[in-house]
């Protein structure tokens, strides 16, 4: 064996090591599905609540996330339902937390619950910290009839001061479906209410003390809106901690994500309204039979006690190379 096969070889090894090294860092902490509640699966991490995934619910006819926050920290999603006098209680059941959802699939409306999304099947592996479900969207005029099927599977991987969901859906059927051209398109969040960006007061509800910003640099609604980015955060004070999340869009996805960016609480990432967003015609994207449309993107939840704010440069690396 020559010098150079030998050293070649080392090299090698090490690389191994180290890509190891760095996910294992990256995944240190105790992920639990406690699936003991019907229609909920709470996730833990080291014992704590971090999230309910609700896949059953009588007013919402779609699955999503709610009360989301770290182990460490105050709730950082809106409360749903919104708390009379001290939330912002527009679109009570539309933004309940953290969802993916869209106000046209072959004319059907998910978002606004028009059309209903049917629960179907539930797998949990917690040896890779994920679960996965499968979700059938019914036909909003015939609820009997199905317009496609999702699949997707949810990773959650504790990070230093929160920690990272991992999403990634793929949708299919055996007739062919299209994604519609709306804002309301996506995977999409809502913040708690002392952390909007809006400064009006009313009532016990108090004025915002929030920021958004991107991966370019620009700040809040007026910037954000209608943008294309790598990545949106969402962030403010509560209890004396920064907290907040952030929306990481995979860099394999089929087009750039454009951010419906709201100062009173909303952050959506939206790969579909390109006539909705002012940058060019009316998109229409066809899904073939037997074809697979892939999602993927990341939801940072973050808190710091000391007040910094974390770089986010540097875990939307950390997202993009973990999600591969």
């Amino acid at each position: 064996m020559t010098v150079r096969s030998l050293l070649s070889i080392c090299f090698s090894v090490f690389l191994s090591i180290a890509g190891n090294c760095s996910i294992t860092q990256a995944s240190e902490g105790n992920v639990e599905f406690d699936t003991s509640k019907d229609g909920v699966i709470v996730v833990k991490i080291d014992g704590e609540p971090v999230a309910d995934y609700v896949y059953e619910d009588e007013d919402i006819s779609r699955p999503y996330f709610a009360h989301l926050r770290t182990t460490e920290s105050p709730q950082i999603s809106r409360n749903y339902p919104p708390v009379a006098g001290k939330d912002r209680a527009d679109h009570p059941t539309f933004h309940p937390g953290l969802w993916m959802s869209f106000g046209d699939i072959s004319g059907n409306d998910y978002w606004r619950n028009a059309a209903p999304v049917k629960h179907v099947a539930l797998k949990t592996d917690p040896e890779k910290n994920s679960f996965t479900v499968k979700n059938r969207y019914m036909n909003q005029e015939d609820p009997s009839e199905a317009v496609c099927d999702e699949k997707t599977s949810y990773t959650v991987i504790p990070r230093p001061g929160g920690y990272l969901l991992l999403w990634d859906s793929t949708f299919s059927s055996d007739k062919e479906f299209y994604f519609g051209d709306q804002e309301e398109m996506g995977i999409g969040f809502r913040v708690a209410t002392p952390i909007r960006v809006e400064k009006d007061a009313v009532g016990e509800m108090p004025a915002g003390n929030g920021k958004m910003v991107d991966s370019e640099g620009r700040v809040n609604g007026d910037e954000i809106w209608g943008n294309t980015a790598d990545w949106c955060d969402y962030s403010g004070t509560l209890d004396g901690q920064q907290v907040g999340m952030t929306l990481f869009c995979h860099p394999d996805n089929f087009r750039p994500s454009w951010f419906h960016a709201r100062d009173y609480g909303l952050l959506e990432a939206n790969p579909f309204g390109r006539e909705a967003f002012g940058k060019g015609d009316k998109s229409q994207v066809e899904v073939k039979p037997g074809e697979q449309f892939r999602l993927r993107y990341g939801v940072f939840v973050h808190a710091s006690p000391d007040g910094e704010s974390p770089n986010l440069a540097e875990e939307y690396d950390n997202y993009v190379e973990v999600a591969d």
